[in-house]
């Protein structure tokens, strides 16, 4: 029987690792941009710190998190977010001693056991970003433009909708408005639901069952509920997006699906992945630091599906990855091309050239299909006549023309001659 991936999991190949890895050299040098350094955290934690951060009365610690018990007895679990994990090294490390305004992202593979779709998987990979120590609406701002500026840069084009979930003050009276809404339809909703509607009724909007929206149709909104320092904080909030020229809508419905949100929370919306149309989302969770046993500091961050990037930019480029390809294919015929094409390879790739050839020195034809599989931007074509001329032929793979290249006396210069005329042609 053939061995196969868990369900849920899946290998990156590598025709795929180069969109992979554009993605995550974008974000990178966004996020260095904006101030935020990496910080690279464990993928198995203390199944507490989810539960204390998440809540325990969410699908994901209630039924989606990888939990087990450690041969010492103690319970664990495969991180199913990043936000808890860097909190918890912030705390550990005591890592606002550094700077008062703390920025820090990681990336890597997440753990939920839910039922794979379309950019959804068991083990998944998601960038995390986090920005702990001020509660100023223009740091929820920019936190949100810096998520757009990443979309923008990949060429993605997404929707933004916010909402304010409002803070300890007065999500009580909101609270009691929505229980007396919940309370005259407990028989027309799910068993999930009405369990929430006694732990965190909040939650009953997150459902994801069509029947349960359906009656939540005309639910108060918590918007109508704000106390006037969280009213101000989202107009604040509101009034940077607009200087700063990012439209969005206002979704007084929007929850999230975990405990931990205040005020601010967004979601980036895209129509190309059907029923999972969120690329990214977020907000503020300015309780949980100090509910994790750190100081009492405010925060906020999102997180952005890796997944879910890299489908929709397989899917708007028909399957060409951005960065894959080679920036030079050689292709040799003969003994003493081969020969002098192994030495040359490697001299291109000391220089920084991504270049590769064919070993075996098979015929012409077939070594121009690999240059064209391998998306080659140039071919370099060298046979035993054009080395002992001492020149080659230089393809350009997209426009097909064709110029010959006259080599030097030695490698080194050979190596330049082709990296120069590279060059030229790329202005």
């Amino acid at each position: 029987m053939t061995m196969q991936a868990l369900k849920g999991f899946k290998d990156i190949l590598p025709d795929e690792s180069p969109t992979w890895q554009w993605v995550e050299a974008t974000a990178r040098s966004v996020f260095h941009r904006f101030g935020f350094g990496e910080i690279k955290v464990p993928i198995l934690e203390k199944t507490e710190l989810f539960a204390r951060s998440i809540g325990e009365a969410t699908d994901i610690v209630e039924k989606e998190m990888y939990t087990f018990t450690d041969r010492n007895g103690e319970q664990i679990t495969l991180r199913p977010e990043g936000t808890a994990s860097v909190l918890r090294a912030f705390i550990e490390h005591n890592l606002q001693a550094r700077q008062p305004l703390t920025r820090l992202y990681t990336i890597g593979p997440m753990f939920r056991h839910e039922r794979p779709q379309k950019g959804r998987l068991r083990q998944f990979h998601q960038m995390s970003v986090e920005a702990i120590g001020s509660d100023h609406p223009r740091l929820d701002a920019e936190v949100i433009a810096m998520a757009w500026q990443l979309l923008a840069e990949l060429g993605l084009t997404v929707s933004l909708q916010i909402n304010s979930l409002g803070c300890p003050a007065c999500r009580p009276a909101y609270r009691e408005a929505l229980l007396a809404f919940l309370a005259a339809r407990q028989d027309k909703v799910c068993d999930d639901c009405k369990r929430r509607s006694e732990t965190n009724p909040l939650r009953v909007l997150d459902c994801k069952s069509a029947h349960c929206q359906e009656q939540y149709q005309g639910a108060p909104m918590i918007l109508d509920h704000l106390c006037e320092g969280c009213a101000d904080h989202f107009r604040a909030v509101k009034s940077s997006l607009d200087q700063l020229g990012i439209p969005y809508g206002v979704n007084g419905f929007m929850v999230r699906g975990l405990d931990y949100y205040t005020r601010t929370t967004f979601e980036l919306l895209t129509d190309a992945l059907g029923a999972q149309s969120a690329v990214g989302a977020g907000g503020r969770y300015d309780g949980l630091i100090e509910q994790l046993g750190g100081p009492k500091l405010p925060g906020i961050g999102f997180a952005m599906g890796m997944e879910r990037l890299t489908l929709l930019l397989e899917q708007q480029n028909d399957g060409a990855a951005p960065g894959r390809g080679i920036d030079c294919f050689l292709a040799a015929i003969g003994d003493a091309a081969l020969n002098y094409a192994f030495l040359l390879l490697h001299a291109l790739r000391a220089k920084g050239v991504k270049a590769t050839m064919d070993l075996e020195g098979k015929s012409l034809k077939s070594q121009m299909k690999q240059a064209d599989r391998l998306a080659a931007r140039y071919t370099l074509i060298l046979g035993e006549e054009e080395l002992a001329k001492g020149e080659a032929v230089l393809r350009d793979m997209a426009s097909k023309e064709q110029q010959v290249l006259a080599f030097g006396n030695d490698l080194a210069t050979t190596c330049a001659t082709v990296i120069e005329t590279i060059g030229k042609n790329e202005k």
